[in-house]
């Protein structure tokens, strides 16, 4: 079974064989760092991941992006989870899709790990939105959604310009840039692409906004080759063994942002480097 990171090599190979462009000169949103920190799942490092709590703390740490992952309930209520069942977060054995948004309100969120975090709230879309407005960018994972009833609460939010989406599918793509043909899209590297030549061709045959994927798959030339292109890569580099080794190694090779399960860390590492304030 393909994983979620290996559908967009499929999506990628789909788009370039129809020679699909996107809109040109999309406009990210504004921030104050030219290095992008992006918090995984929020700030959880002190309370669950995906929790309104986790991305108070990551507004409080100064990070640029905050990562959600957007799911949709029985009665098509967009809600905040990571995972498709709750059994992880929650320890009920059920799938979100299966249950209405009433029933979601009655369960709590928990780490098992760290019990004392205490038990929270499964937020949703609006919740997030209306945290976030004014404090920080959101970097949306669309796990499993509409686009258009999406797209609708950036609106009435007011966040249409501090929100990239990160797609899970050719549909996706296809009803984001329909949809809302300015909202920056997020695609992961291929991982054919392994010279500049070849990322070159890749940025000239798709007009992608941000580039994203494994740290690791990068080298200093495909970063030159993309940047020249305009485009941002903003890797994952979240795993068990982030730390700063994996980071002098990132920055080294030119990247421009990451996605990180230890944003405070992070940020004191490109304090410490001179690529952040």
């Amino acid at each position: 079974m393909l994983k979620i990171k290996d559908l967009h090599f499929v999506v990628l190979a789909s788009l370039l064989g129809q020679n699909f462009v996107n809109a040109q000169n999309v406009a990210l949103p504004k921030c104050k760092n030219s290095f992008i920190v992006i918090a995984h799942r929020g700030a959880h490092q002190e309370t669950p991941e995906n929790t309104l709590s986790a991305y108070q703390k990551a507004i409080d740490l100064g990070v640029d992006f905050v990562e959600i992952d957007l799911r949709t309930s029985k009665d098509n209520q967009l809600i905040i989870m990571h995972d498709a069942t709750l059994e992880r977060m929650t320890g009920v054995k059920k799938r979100i899709k299966d249950l209405s948004l009433d029933s979601l309100n009655l369960l709590k969120i928990r780490d098992l790990n760290h019990l004392e975090w205490g038990q929270h709230t499964i937020p949703t879309f609006k919740d997030v939105l209306a945290l976030c407005k004014n404090k920080i960018n959101i970097y949306l994972d669309f796990k499993d959604a509409s686009v258009e009833q999406s797209y609708k609460e950036i609106v009435e939010a007011g966040m249409q310009e501090n929100v990239i989406i990160y797609i899970n599918s050719k549909d996706q793509f296809d009803d984001w840039r329909r949809i809302s043909p300015n909202m920056p899209l997020i695609i992961s590297l291929p991982k054919a692409i392994k010279t500049a030549s070849e990322m070159n061709d890749l940025l000239t045959s798709m007009k992608v906004d941000i580039l994203d994927g494994n740290y690791a798959e990068y080298t200093a030339e495909t970063v030159k080759a993309a940047l020249t292109k305009n485009v941002p890569i903003w890797a994952d580099i979240q795993s068990r063994t982030e730390g700063p080794e994996q980071w002098e190694m990132a920055t080294a090779t030119g990247l421009t942002g990451l996605q990180t399960d230890h944003p405070k860390e992070l940020i004191a590492f490109l304090v410490w480097k001179g690529l952040r304030k």
